[in-house]
């Protein structure tokens, strides 16, 4: 007979299948996507109990990630990106403008 604490484990341990589908490594580990015909990442965004996979990202387009030695073009460009999205950003890792906030920008 198995106990429920056994069973438990195994399936913390079982790799969900969606984790498999995207190809990433785990739960909020965000993976580039060359091959996508859109979108530029993918990721399996865990919060709770709640599971979602979200692409995102413009296919051939790079972001802006602060560099030192930017041009202030640059710095205008991301600090516009921010700006325009952050009421998206801000509503957590269950959306592709958060994650396009931190990865790319």
């Amino acid at each position: 007979m198995v106990g429920r604490h056994t069973l438990r484990r195994e399936a913390r341990m079982a790799k969900d299948p969606r984790l498999e589908r995207a190809g990433v490594a785990g739960f909020n580990k965000p993976k580039r996507t060359p091959s996508h015909p859109t979108k530029s990442h993918v990721v399996v965004a865990k919060e709770g109990d709640q599971i979602k996979t979200i692409r995102f990202g413009q296919q051939g387009v790079s972001g802006s990630p602060k560099k030192q030695g930017e041009s202030e073009a640059y710095a205008n460009r991301r600090a516009s990106f921010k700006a325009r999205h952050a009421k998206n950003i801000s509503k957590g890792k269950m959306s592709a403008a958060y994650w396009a906030d931190k990865v790319k920008w």
